[in-house]
Parts: C-alpha cells; sequence; structure tokens
C-alpha cells in the first residue's frame, strides 16, 4: 500500500549535513536533520552544540510552539526554567511545556543536544527576568 502522506521520508547521516552558524543563537552551531523539510515545516529536528562560552547565555525567554523537546547527547547544561535550576546531563530527556519561561545560562564546552519542536519556524520570545540567574562556569 502507497502511503499517501503529506509528508517525505528522510534519512540524513552524518555527514550529509554540517554544523554551521546562523540559527538562534550565535554561541552555539547547529545542524539540521532534514526534518522540516520532510514535514513541509510542521516539525525541526536539529543537534545544537556549543560554540563560545556560556558569558551571557540566552536571556529569560519563552517559545511559540506546540511541542518542545530536548535529548542532551554529550555534556551538561544548566537551565532556569521559571525560578528552579535544572542540570540536565547526557542522556537527559526535557519537555519544555508551550510558554514555559526559561533560560540557559551554563553549559560544557562538549555540550550537545537534539532539539525536535513543532511547528519548524516557531518563535523565541524575550520575558521579564523572573529572578536572579546564577552565573555560568567558566571554560578553562
Amino acid at each position: 500500500m502507497l502511503d499517501r502522506t503529506a509528508t517525505k521520508f528522510s534519512h540524513v547521516k552524518p555527514g550529509d549535513t554540517q554544523f554551521v552558524s546562523g540559527g538562534l543563537r550565535d554561541f552555539f552551531l547547529y545542524r539540521d536533520l532534514g526534518v522540516a523539510e520532510a514535514t513541509n515545516g510542521q516539525v525541526i529536528a536539529h543537534l545544537v552544540k556549543a560554540n563560545m562560552p556560556p558569558e551571557e547565555g540566552t536571556g529569560w525567554h519563552r517559545h511559540e510552539a506546540n511541542f518542545q523537546i530536548v535529548i542532551m547527547t554529550k555534556g551538561w547544561a544548566k537551565f532556569m526554567y521559571e525560578d528552579q535550576v535544572t542540570l540536565v546531563e547526557a542522556g537527559d530527556v526535557v519537555h519544555q511545556r508551550p510558554g514555559i519561561r526559561h533560560y540557559l545560562f551554563d553549559y560544557s564546552p562538549d555540550m550537545e543536544y537534539l532539539e525536535i519542536v513543532s511547528p519548524a519556524d516557531f518563535k523565541s520570545i524575550d520575558v521579564d527576568p523572573v529572578c536572579e540567574v546564577p552565573a555560568p562556569t567558566p571554560w578553562k
């Protein structure tokens, strides 16, 4: 039986796409996994990795998205989710409910995570600070 859904099959191998700058954050590199194109913009999946030390972090923000999940594949990152410090380490999975105010303020030099968001063209909206944010750990 032929599948006639509006999405396409996609298979991206490690050498098919490269980590590039120009994503949401200048201090990260992003590797597109082909899902946004395959789903006609319904979902984006990309690998994100540290590119520069966490001097200022992401700032307080929220996303206009229906679904967002972060799967930490290497290293670690520290987030503020509302007023709670949350350490996310390799192997951890975080579902960020729609609209949650958060701030990624610290991460290891080897940090890398898989992020899956719907829709692919989700918006990031700056918000007023929720609370004080701890200082990042300097890279050596």
